[in-house]
């Protein structure tokens, strides 16, 4: 059976998608199983041994007058491969001309766009406890497929692995990395609370970010250069990724990384701001990882998850490989199920409030 998976952005969502296309390829005897995302993030997919080939939409689909074409042109390229099965784990307009093009049987994915709009317009809660890959799970269970409990998948190119002279002698013996950036300025740590994490913790960090937090990173690797690598900007995607997986502890915000840092099984200290865990986006690990993991002997360490702060407005997650750290009891939260150039209210109290002192401690213990 010859599949098409469809995910076009962006690098979480993509990644979180990788136990599907594992899960048909392992499952399904005679599965090939294709992928079409955007070009931009093919090197996020391209050592996938589970995809048997990548399709690309070009630039031009983001916007222009080349829009159009490109996608007109591309649903002539699939046509040709003769699929007999889509599975939709985008379910937007572009998906929908692409499954009408290819005139295949299609399984789609429910994005519950109704229950988020309840729960950023009027804070009513209608959301599913259950996490976004199991939901993508949902596509193709009719083939019988089951979620094998391996969480996600990330796989470096031999040509993007990391060599030894890539990080400062300094942090070769480990480090904590610290994910600076993220998609939309309310998602992340305004550079005060970044700076108090970056003059406090002792332990050696990496900052971890795109091209776009160069210059916020060069200001917090001045605060203590030796201590301080900046790396944003200076890796691509798969090279950051090896950097993600070398860290004893990624804290990060909402952000692609967190999710890749989940894929490599590192634990995770995650921040959240505007946008709620409930979502259905936390770090997933799998069932067989936290089963794993909770049946460790762990009378010698003390899990990052066990730290304690003054204040009854933020908590953090239970016993597992991550923490999610965000401030309850905000009538204001969340306010968008992707975030906002800045605070529809002004004081930006979901992260403004967080406790660094936190942070620090989870930090101290690698």
């Amino acid at each position: 059976m010859k599949f098409l998976v469809i995910r076009f952005s962006s690098i979480g969502d993509i990644v979180l998608t990788t136990p599907v296309v594992r899960c048909l390829k392992k499952q399904v005897a005679t599965a090939e199983v294709h992928y079409l995302t955007k070009a931009s993030f093919k090197p996020i997919l391209e050592a996938n041994p589970y995809i048997d080939k990548i399709h690309c939409l070009g630039a031009g689909l983001a916007g222009g007058p080349a829009a159009g074409d490109d996608l007109a042109a591309v649903i002539e390229t699939l046509r040709r491969e003769d699929f007999d099965y889509v599975i939709d784990l985008h379910h937007n307009l572009r998906t929908l001309k692409v499954k009408r093009g290819l005139g295949k049987k299609a399984f789609s994915f429910d994005k519950l766009n109704i229950p988020k709009w309840l729960y950023t317009n009027f804070k009513v809660n209608r959301m599913p406890e259950r996490h976004i890959v199991d939901r993508y799970m949902d596509t193709v269970a009719a083939f019988g497929i089951k979620n094998d409990g391996a969480g996600l998948d990330y796989f470096i190119p031999a040509a993007d692995e990391l060599k030894p002279n890539d990080i400062p002698t300094a942090h070769q013996a480990g480090y904590v990395g610290l994910v600076i950036g993220a998609a939309l300025p309310t998602k992340k740590l305004p550079y005060h609370k970044l700076a108090e994490v970056c003059e406090q913790a002792r332990h050696p960090m990496i900052l971890l970010g795109g091209p776009e937090d160069v210059a916020v990173g060069e200001r917090l690797a001045a605060i203590d250069p030796i201590k301080i690598y900046n790396a944003c900007g200076k890796f691509n995607l798969n090279e950051s990724a090896g950097l993600v997986r070398q860290a004893r502890l990624i804290v990060t915000h909402d952000t692609g990384l967190m999710h890749i840092a989940a894929a490599f099984k590192r634990p995770v200290l995650s921040i959240w701001g505007n946008t709620v865990p409930e979502f259905g986006m936390y770090p997933y690990y799998g069932d067989n990882y936290l089963n794993f993991y909770e049946g460790r002997d762990r009378s010698r360490e003390r899990s990052i998850l066990e730290a304690e702060a003054p204040g009854e407005d933020w908590q953090t997650s239970g016993k597992s490989p991550y923490s999610m750290m965000e401030v309850k009891g905000l009538s204001c939260r969340p306010c968008s199920k992707i975030g906002y150039q800045k605070c529809p209210k002004g004081h930006f109290k979901c992260m403004e409030q967080q406790p660094m002192e936190v942070v620090i401690d989870a930090i101290e213990r690698r």
